[in-house]
This record gives C-alpha cells, structure tokens and sequence, in this order.
C-alpha cells in the first residue's frame, strides 16, 4: 500500500470521525479527484458533503461544521496543509439523484465513507451525460484562470507547508497548473469528463505531448531529489508543453455569458451547494488552531465570491418571480471586491441578520 493510500484513507477516516463527534451527519463523504491523484505529502483533501437532507439550521450546521475542521487541523500540524481549508460544496442525495449536480464536478468525486454502489451510479451516469455549454464554461474556467501567464508561483501559498519545500514547489508547478490545464484541456479536446488529472496524463497524449506527459507524471511521483529540476525551470517546461497543448483544444465557439452551471436549475443547486459551506469556511479562516495559516485562503474568497455573486445576479433576472427576488437578495449579502478578515466578519454579521433569506435560498430549490 503506498504511502499516498495510507496517509488520505487514515485522514478520510479521522476527519469523518470528527465530523460525527460535532454532529455533522452526512450520507456521503467524498473527495475531489482520484486516490492516485492525490500526492503525499503535498496534496490537501478537497472534501465534498452529500446530506440526507436540510438541516433544521444551516447556521447551526456551519458553525458544527467549523469546529469538526478546526479539531482535525489540530490534531496534527501535517493536517494545516493536508485540510487546507472547510469542504467546498454540500448537497443533498436528492439533488445528485435529480441531476442538479454539474456532471464535470460529480465525474471527479472520490469515497471517502459511504454507499460506493451509489457514487459509483452517480459518476457513471456524470460519464455518459450529453457534453453540453456548461461542461465547455466549466472547463474552459480552469484554463482561463491560469494560462497566458495568470498563474503565478509565487501565488501558491507555502504558508501551511511544513516540510519539503522545494519539492511542494515543484509540486505546485506539476499539479496545480500544468496537470490542471491539462485535464480541463483534455476535457475539451475529447468532449469527455475526465475523472482526475493522472488519468488525463495517461490517456490524453497528442502528437507531440508524449514525452511531456512522462515528464510531468515522473516529476510528480518522484521520490528523490536526485536529477530533480527546480521549480521554475519545471514552470519554464510547464509553459511550453502546454502551449502545445492548447494547439489540439477547439477554438471556443461563441461567449461564456449566462449561467455558469447550464439549466437555471443546476446553477441555483451549484451556487447553493458552495454557499452551504461558506460560513464554516469563514469561521475557520478567522479562527484557525495554533500555527495554521488562513490570510491566503480569505484573500482567494474575493475571487470565487465573484463567481458566485455573477450568477445569482442572472438567476435574479428582472426580480419578478419570487425565486429571482430570493436570488438577488442572496447576492446582496455576498462581500464584493478584496476579502479580508474584517470583510468577512461583516459579511457573517450581514448573513446572521438576515438568517431567513439565507435559510430559504440554501433549502428551496428553483421551483
């Protein structure tokens, strides 16, 4: 068993464990990517909640939620890198089971705990969905927020790191850009959902992208320094190979305007799923344990805010249905421009005043 295996199975299984002792009870816990995609000791454990249903408070539920994740980031200082940071979206099983769930988001999810029968009909049926606009502006996000040199080194934290430095640096350079971008351009090339970035490496591999492929797959796994290039040299090879790649990527037919998440239906339960989890996000960031770092991750807030805040707007529409008035009071209360911690705090005091839009806009779907 490798070590990557052990270490996130044992950290699935601890951070389930205190999720149950803070009352947080969910259906499903699983992960973003593949288990081989996960890197020890560098990658964090990107976790997603499937709920039997509401909670009686989705107050109540964040600030439980918090205190599970700010007792697993104790628990060892590993863990302030490892669980970077709250999971990234709650929904509920009947959610998944009605297809309100991007596929493109769905097609990734790993078991932590659970019905693998179930995930594993969930996913399957992420596979074979019709390719459609909201898999083109999914996938075409990750690359627009990277290439044409908007992805920065220096911009990945190494605040929560611990040991290894040079190689989580390199590890930024392999996974968070070029194995990134390479995986959403694959995506797009082949139409197809890709369920991890190791996966897109070894299956995607056009005339000419052969050797870098290896390249990057070797330097990800590597277990040595010896013969190890250093970052910026890997982050030079990065550039080139993928603009490479983006030779074999059709050329984008019309705007991404409109909804991010294709149906309106789909986008409401998206921008519900991450706004579930945003409070616990927000009361770890400005309360974290001893030694764990949070000012880069209330910094990133501004720019997936943004995103959030864009599309309730284009669910509000013109106000004239109760659901669109409900979507644009949601988007007052999102913070808009730089996050800080006094941005957040506001923005906590502004949802604690106004518990019941929140309450109606996280439970009620778009009728």
């Amino acid at each position: 068993m490798s070590e990557a295996t052990t270490l996130y199975g044992d950290l699935g299984g601890q951070y389930a464990a205190e999720l149950a002792r803070h009352g947080v009870t969910s259906a499903m816990l699983t992960h973003k990517w593949q288990r081989v995609d996960l890197i020890a000791p560098h990658s964090d454990l990107d976790i997603r909640l499937a709920l039997s249903g509401s909670p009686t408070s989705w107050r109540q539920w964040n600030e439980s939620l918090a205190a599970a994740h700010r007792a697993a980031v104790a628990a060892s200082p590993d863990n302030r890198r490892l669980l970077e940071h709250p999971p990234g979206f709650a929904f509920t099983v009947s959610e998944i089971d009605a297809r309100q769930v991007a596929p493109a988001e769905l097609a990734t999810w790993s078991l932590i705990n659970g019905h693998a029968p179930t995930l594993q009909r969930w996913r399957s049926r992420a596979q074979m969905a019709a390719w459609d606009s909201q898999d083109e502006r999914f996938y075409r996000a990750i690359l627009d927020a990277r290439l044409r040199g908007r992805y920065q080194l220096a911009a990945d934290s190494t605040d929560n790191v611990s040991r290894d430095m040079s190689g989580y640096r390199r590890h930024c350079v392999v996974w968070h850009y070029l194995a990134l971008c390479w995986f959403a351009a694959a995506c797009l090339a082949t139409r197809t959902r890709c369920p991890g970035k190791t996966a897109a490496l070894n299956q995607w591999r056009p005339a000419g992208l052969e050797r870098f492929a290896e390249l990057f797959l070797h330097q990800v796994h590597a277990t040595t320094e010896r013969g190890r290039p250093d970052a910026e040299r890997l982050l030079r090879a990065a550039h080139r190979a993928l603009a490479v790649a983006m030779g074999h990527v059709p050329v984008q037919a019309g705007g991404t305007s409109g909804l991010g998440h294709g149906s309106p239906s789909t986008a409401w339960i998206m921008t519900a799923g991450t706004l579930r989890v945003r409070r616990a996000r927000w009361l770890y960031y400005l309360d974290p344990p001893p030694g764990a770092a949070t000012g880069y991750l209330i910094a990133r807030e501004a720019k997936e805010l943004q995103a959030v805040t864009a599309t309730l707007r284009t669910l509000a529409a013109d106000r004239v249905t109760a659901e669109q008035q409900l979507a644009a009071r949601m988007a007052e209360l999102i913070p808009q421009g730089a996050t800080t911690a006094a941005t957040l705090r506001r923005a906590l005091a502004d949802l604690n005043r106004n518990s019941s839009v929140v309450e109606d806009f996280l439970t009620a779907p778009l009728g």
